[in-house]
């Protein structure tokens, strides 16, 4: 429950605030500034009431602009909120000058105080988490949610995670596989009003389509066979907290009109129920694809994208974040030397040279895997870029670093990446991709078991 000091010289209001407002607020009473500044230093509220007519001055209003002073020198982020008389408007206006949030006349509508007490508490919870992000960032180079970097395309970011946080409107964040859609989405979660619920996150492009509508808005007992009792969703398991909604892109026609039906009604049904069941909860959706392509052709609803993207967040790829590669690097080396045990200090200068001139297809995500393997398979405690595993892909300026390297080596590395390459191009469809290659799939299968490339899911 949040803390309000309420700061007024007369017993009776006192009385009557403390207990209108007792159910909304931990509240602490004050009679003069000596009582009040001891309560705010030891409770650190939020929110102040003050009254302007403060002992010993209860007729004019020094005493009470003293204590103003007073507060701010303790928490200069409080919001004090003025009370005065019917006639003493100047002063009220020369108090909001000075640093008041607002002020309020008597005597009381309750119903009214308590709407501005409620937008005052809003505010400084807002300020807050705006607060905390900024000195994160400053202080250590990343914000909530795990997410690193210092360059300007990243500090964007950050600020554009601190401007909509705090409200629930609708988020689309696109970006290459690999930049952090996710923590982006967490960091906004972490530092939104509904941080103390639950964040819930699903794939739309890893579920069958005929089980996503289940996974997503739950099913009845009977609906099909095999449900022998009633199941919630993703959606209402995030009820009053966040839904991330990854890879929307994928997301078949069919469930776009139901996500749509939710986002504008807030209502859903479950598989195989007629009961239409209210859920609170915010969108933040990511994906990959040029969603306005998409839209434009048929594959996407355009009625839809404009729900989901009220604000839109476009991820940098790692190679647009220049300093970034290696304050990343070393994070990553510093965690994963204190993960493995390994007592690994730094990257040689070539392997510097080589982070730094990579292309990075896989982004941070990628950088994680190459410095993770590194520590795991390094005798040393610095890292060689041999240790790297650096293949043939594109290194800027297009000269690769391995001279010493045998034709059959090459066609090895060569062949190998292609298949990767066709894989992720045509999205795991095993079928596409033996076509692009121009193989059979009985082959296809064969260069993943010689090349020790994971199966991926159709």
């Amino acid at each position: 429950m949040e803390k309000l000091v309420i700061v007024e010289d007369n017993h009776e209001i006192r009385s009557q605030l403390r207990w209108a407002l007792l159910k909304e607020y931990e509240v602490f009473v004050a009679g003069d500034r000596v009582e009040a500044l001891s309560l705010i230093k030891k409770h650190a509220p939020k929110v102040i009431t003050l009254d302007l007519g403060l002992p010993p001055d209860e007729t004019g209003c020094e005493e009470g602009f003293r204590c103003l002073d007073d507060i701010f020198q303790i928490d200069s982020a409080a919001k004090v909120i003025m009370i005065t008389g019917n006639n003493e408007r100047e002063n009220a206006l020369r108090a909001v000058q000075s640093g008041a949030y607002d002020y309020y006349s008597k005597p009381f509508d309750m119903a009214e105080l308590k709407v501005i007490l409620k937008r005052a508490f809003h505010l400084a919870t807002i300020e807050k988490e705006n607060s905390r992000l900024q000195i994160s960032i400053e202080q250590q180079g990343h914000s909530p949610g795990g997410i690193i970097g210092t360059s300007s395309r990243m500090l964007e970011v950050f600020s554009s995670i601190r401007k909509v946080a705090s409200s629930d409107v609708a988020v689309l964040i696109t970006g290459e596989n690999g930049t952090g859609k996710e923590l982006v989405a967490k960091a906004i979660h972490e530092l939104s009003p509904r941080r103390s619920k639950e964040f819930i996150a699903i794939n739309c492009g890893a579920i069958p389509e005929n089980l996503l509508e289940s996974e997503l808005f739950g099913y009845e007992k009977g609906a099909y066979s095999g449900a022998n009792s009633r199941v919630l969703g993703k959606v209402e398991y995030a009820n009053k907290g966040t839904l991330f909604l990854d890879e929307i892109g994928e997301l078949p026609l069919n469930l776009q009109v139901k996500l749509l039906r939710f986002l504008q009604e807030k209502t859903i049904q479950r598989v195989g129920g007629r009961e239409d069941i209210s859920v609170n909860a915010r969108i933040i959706a990511a994906t990959n694809r040029d969603i306005i392509k998409e839209t434009e052709a048929g594959a996407f609803r355009e009625d839809l994208y404009y729900r989901i993207s009220v604000i839109h967040i476009k991820l940098p790829t790692l190679r647009e974040r220049g300093e970034d590669i290696m304050l990343l690097a070393n994070f990553f080396l510093s965690r994963c030397g204190k993960e493995f045990g390994k007592k690994v200090r730094r990257f040689s200068p070539d392997s510097v040279k080589l982070l730094e001139s990579y292309e990075w297809p896989g982004n941070v995500r990628e950088l994680e895997n190459k410095v993770q393997r590194a520590v795991i398979m390094s005798d040393s405690s610095i890292i060689e870029p041999e240790a790297l595993d650096f293949s043939l892909k594109t290194v800027k300026g297009g000269i690769h670093p391995f001279t010493n390297l045998t034709l059959k080596d090459a066609r090895e590395m060569v062949e190998r990446e292609m298949v990767i390459a066709a894989i992720e191009d045509q999205r795991s469809n095993m079928t596409k991709t033996a076509d692009v290659l121009g193989i059979s799939r009985p082959t296809l299968y064969d260069l993943l078991k010689k090349h020790n490339i994971s199966k991926p899911l159709e």
